[in-house]
């Protein structure tokens, strides 16, 4: 046995099956690496803002789910009876956190901070708003209807504006104003059929408005200023989070919640929400750090249009012709607000490239001198 494995020609063939697996291991460190390449420079806020794909996608993806995720925990809080929303909005964020372990575990993704420093107090208060904006917004999703739910996200928009103002001196034009304002009356028009609330529960709507205009705020201004990725930052606030959800629950989550039938079935849901939750906050992410926080709010908006006009042309659901005029205005707000959020790109591009001619004319002029 020795001597045929010391042969010559024998040697040769094992030398080459060394080789080629060497190749195929590099191979596939250079696919991991280009993975993880592009998926880094998706979850950047700077890098997401120089190409237009960037928000488009983000965008998108956060719509989807958004539609999802709603619809889902509607179902769980409703349908399957999972009277618990805080200690759902709880496993959520386990499930986010086991699956962004699982991805860093495998090297997939790297959950490495920013080279700049950022102040313990913000990655705090990011994780104290993000506990109460999930767990009253899951809150109010149980007691009220989704019209409701829906129709408080409106206060959302003026909420951001004016914080934005207070803590950033940040102004918006008179006609992103108007812009603005024409969404939120097509939108309240449009669910003004739908309010069925608890008072209960529209307490803690209005509750939620205040950390959910602060969440989305903190989440684009530390993605875009200190170029944090989205994963990495939920990776450092979700245990802030889960801390706070906890504090939570023995004041807004009835008792009884080991004492609730984990079937197969309510199991799966309930799961199937889960990961939906953590796809929700990792679109969340990306949206907010490719656009802004303002722009993300109106993103919201254009989806309850969408579903009320998706049933009646679809499913030839009849809302009534007032709730139809309401999501078409709100739609041309929405377009409106799209078109003056273009504008100061495409101007800055224009005077850059101005100002790049001059100085390549001006290189010129000094070449001919010398």
């Amino acid at each position: 046995m020795m001597g045929f494995l010391m042969r010559k020609d024998v040697r040769k063939l094992l030398k080459r099956k060394d080789s080629d697996a060497g190749e195929k291991g590099r191979a596939l460190e250079e696919v991991r690496a280009s993975l993880f390449s592009k998926l880094r420079e998706f979850g950047g806020g700077k890098r997401q803002q120089t190409t237009l794909w960037g928000p488009t996608v983000a965008l998108t993806f956060n719509f989807f789910v958004s539609v999802s995720i709603i619809l889902m925990n509607k179902l769980v809080l409703v349908t399957v009876g999972f009277n618990y929303p805080i200690f759902l909005s709880f496993l959520h964020y386990v499930c986010s956190w086991l699956i962004m372990a699982i991805l860093n575990a495998l090297s997939i993704l790297s959950l490495s901070t920013p080279s700049k420093s950022t102040k313990y107090s913000s990655l705090l208060s990011l994780g104290i708003v993000m506990s109460l904006s999930t767990g009253l917004a899951n809150v109010s999703l149980k007691y009220n209807s989704v019209g409701f739910y829906q129709m408080a996200k409106i206060a959302v928009t003026p909420a951001i504006v004016l914080a934005e103002f207070v803590l950033f001196r940040k102004k918006i034009s008179f006609l992103k104003v108007l812009a603005l304002t024409v969404v939120s009356v097509g939108v309240a028009v449009a669910t003004v059929t739908d309010l069925q609330f608890h008072f209960f529960g529209a307490c803690i709507a209005v509750a939620w408005i205040v950390p959910s205009a602060v969440n989305k705020i903190l989440w684009s201004n530390l993605q875009q200023q200190e170029n944090w990725t989205a994963l990495a930052l939920m990776w450092k606030t979700t245990p802030i989070t889960l801390f706070f959800l906890v504090m939570l629950m023995p004041y807004l989550d009835p008792p009884g919640v080991l004492s609730f039938k984990w079937n197969l079935y309510n199991s799966t849901i309930i799961g199937a929400s889960a990961v939906l939750g953590f796809l929700l906050q990792w679109s969340g992410a990306l949206a907010l750090g490719a656009t802004s926080a303002t722009t993300h709010v109106v993103l919201g908006q254009f989806k309850t249009c969408v579903i009320l006009l998706g049933g009646f042309l679809i499913f030839g659901s009849n809302p009534g012709p007032i709730s139809i005029l309401g999501a078409i205005t709100a739609l041309v707000g929405m377009s409106l607000y799209t078109y003056l959020n273009l504008q100061p790109s495409s101007s800055k591009q224009s005077l850059s490239k101005s100002k790049l001619g001059k100085e390549n004319a001006d290189g010129s002029h000094a070449d001919e001198s010398v």
